[in-house]
Formats: structure tokens, sequence, C-alpha cells
């Protein structure tokens, strides 16, 4: 069955709020057999709301809208969701009695706006919120599923997981069944990749792959569907062992397997520890590197050291170093990484010096160059690395770059 998303509010379409909501929930769908074939947003504007609804019911089975089911005035979405359907809005004072509860067991006074959301559309099915004030709706009509939810991603998730998907696996008609895999591979661009994969594989046709990149590097998604989930698997295993074999150095992962997360597994089994010193990222390596539950086990510490001087005096980076051959050299970031190594004591000395841009750069060394060097007791190497000349890009891609190296 096919299903349709919508995104409700003038700071989706603005882009004042990054819409989360709708990836969140196409992936939960997509584990149960629910295929997404469109994503809409729309502002907060009654007619164009009624008009994305409608349009969605004429031409999915299932419509999911997330925003609008606030208290305020701006919160105008069952306003809408009663003149699709042509309903009335419903009273329900177990709603309003639940309310009052949550508020006084955090010793507030519910005020008076918050009766708003135990007004439901008449004859909906409501969805509990456990961690939120509005609840979740539920219309079904004419064979098809209509639901809206709460646009806060915390509450959104909850209903979705603990509400809305079980509700949807016991009514749904089953059509089918979905494999997906996600293999994640690092240290190649996009086009490469697909050099290497594209003139080996054909797809047949019950099976979709798609490349998407990001700074941490590419993911290889399969979708394979079939009539029975043994054949949507065997079908989905069967395309996951041939990108295998034609991209096994580059896959560090699968699933939801993060770069930071792999490098820390691997530090965890060696009982190995790793510290860093970055000019450019100023902390974004370590922050990503202790953004991994447990990582104090093998992260010591880290340093930024964003001027000259600070190399000197924090990492004891020669002073005729810096002069002979710039900060953004191989020879400097050797000795950042060696200096930082034996200054924590660690198995491993990571660091970074760039130019970040946009200003900074030369006709020898433009912005976006990158040095990278990971130290041990062993040694120390180094590699140079141009990167877009975006500020951004070049900070984010350094870090992951530094993370596949280590």
């Amino acid at each position: 069955m096919d299903a349709e998303l919508i995104s409700i509010g003038d700071e989706i379409i603005t882009g004042h709020t990054i819409d989360t909501n709708t990836p969140y929930i196409a992936r939960r769908l997509a584990e149960i057999g629910l295929s997404v074939v469109y994503r809409s947003a729309v502002g907060d504007d009654l007619p164009r709301m009624e008009e994305v609804i409608l349009q969605a019911l004429k031409r999915v089975d299932v419509v999911i809208a997330t925003g609008g089911l606030g208290p305020t005035d701006d919160d105008i979405t069952k306003k809408a969701i009663v003149k699709v359907f042509k309903r009335n809005l419903v009273f329900h004072e177990d709603v309003l009695d639940d309310l009052k509860r949550r508020f006084a067991a955090r010793g507030l006074e519910m005020p008076a706006i918050n009766q708003n959301q135990a007004l439901l559309p008449q004859g909906a099915v409501y969805l509990p919120n456990r961690v939120g004030s509005a609840v979740g709706i539920v219309i079904v009509e004419g064979g098809k599923i209509f639901a809206s939810l709460p646009g806060v991603p915390q509450e959104m998730e909850v209903i979705t997981d603990e509400e809305l998907v079980p509700y949807l696996q016991a009514h749904l008609v089953k059509q089918g069944h979905l494999k997906i895999h996600k293999l994640r591979t690092t240290g190649i661009f996009e086009s490469a990749l697909a050099e290497k994969i594209a003139p080996n594989i054909k797809l047949p046709e019950n099976v979709r792959l798609a490349y998407l990149p990001s700074y941490s590097g590419v993911d290889l998604r399969v979708i394979a569907s079939g009539g029975t989930r043994e054949m949507a698997d065997e079908a989905g295993d069967k395309m996951v062992a041939q990108l295998r074999q034609l991209a096994g150095k580059y896959i560090y992962g699968e699933g939801e397997d993060t770069l930071e997360g792999v490098v820390g597994k691997l530090l965890t089994e060696r009982g190995e520890t790793v510290a860093t010193a970055e000019s450019c990222t100023a902390g974004m390596l370590s922050g990503k590197i202790t953004e991994v539950p447990g990582s104090s086990k093998y992260f010591m510490q880290g340093v930024v050291t964003y001027s000259n001087q600070s190399k000197i005096d924090l990492l004891g980076v020669p002073a005729k170093t810096i002069e002979k051959f710039g900060a953004v050299s191989s020879e400097t970031a050797e000795a950042m990484a060696s200096g930082i190594l034996s200054k924590a004591g660690t198995d491993y000395g990571v660091a970074i010096t760039g130019i970040a841009g946009p200003d900074g750069g030369t006709e020898e060394k433009p912005v976006g160059t990158v040095l990278i060097a990971v130290a041990s007791k062993k040694g120390v190497v180094s590699k140079k690395f141009l990167m877009a000349p975006y500020r951004q890009a070049v900070r984010g891609r350094s870090v992951y770059a530094a993370l596949e190296m280590l």
C-alpha cells in the first residue's frame, strides 16, 4: 500500500525549521511494508491545507500529517481535518482530565487554552501522547486511513512508535513485503562508487538501488519487494551480497552504524585510546567522537589550537616548522599529531589543520586544503585533501576523513 506524508507549518515551507519528522515516519513505515510515494508541505493556511489533504487522499491509501495540533491560534490542522471529512469537533472529557493530571504532576496549573486540545474530530480514534499534550488523530473513511500527529519531533516519534505503527499493522491490508538494507561506505565519492557498481550488476524489476551521499560517505540503500517476506528477503540479500563484493573495502558498516561508532568499537575491542588536536575544525572531531555513549573509555582529551602560537605552546610544534612549511602543511599536521600523542599518552593522536575559508586561500593552498595526520607509537602518517571550497563542507568532511584515517 502507498502512503503520503504531509508537513504542516509556515516554519517548514519558509525554511526556518528543517523537517525531520517525515524522514523518520518514512523509515518506520517502510519497516512494515508501506511505501511512501509522495511528500508534501503546506503552510498554516486553511484552504491550502484542505486542498493538500484532499489531493493526498485521492492518490494514496494512507496519509499522515504532522504539525498544527497545539493549543494556540496558529494551530489549525484540526479545523482543516473537519472541513475535509465534513465532521464536527467533539469535546473529550477523558482527554482533558489526562491533560490536567499531567500538569498537576509537574506542579503546574493547566492554562485554559489547553482545553482546545480535548476537541477532536467526530468519530476519530485518538492516539495517546505520553510525552506531550497533543494526542494523535486517526480517521478511517472510504478505505483510506488518515492520521495527524504533533509536529514536535520527540512527541511525533513516541506516538509513531508506540501507537501509530501498531495501529497500521493491525488495520492495513498487506499487498506485499519490503526488504530494506543500507550499506555505509566512506573514502570514495558517489560517482566513483557508481562506476565500480553499475556496470557489474543488473537490477531485477523488484529491486531498487540508491546512492545517498553525505559528509560521512555514501550510503547504498537497497529496497527489494516480494509477494512474501521470504521473496523480498531473498532478493534483497542477493543484491547486498553483490554490493559487498564490489564495494567491500569501502564499506564500514550497515543500517544505522556510524563511522564514529565503528571507530569507537574498534578502539574498545583493542583496549586503545585516542586524543585529538584540531585547528580548522575547532573541536568538531572530538565532539563527533564523544557523541558515542561510552566514549570515555577510549577518548582521553582534545585540544583546539587555532592560532600558530597555540600549536607551539600546547602541542610543542616547532616554530621553525610553521615558519618554513606553514600552519597548513603535512609537516605541521604530523607535528600536531605527534604532540598530542606525547602529551596525552594515548595510543593514537589525530590532528587536523586546514583552510576552511571563505578567506585565507592562496594559489598554492586554496580554500579547502586540509592536512590530516594520525600518529601512534609506530610512527606518523599524513594525507592532503582538497575539499569543496565551502566552509561548512570543509569542516564537516574533514571530521569524517580524519575518522576514516584513524
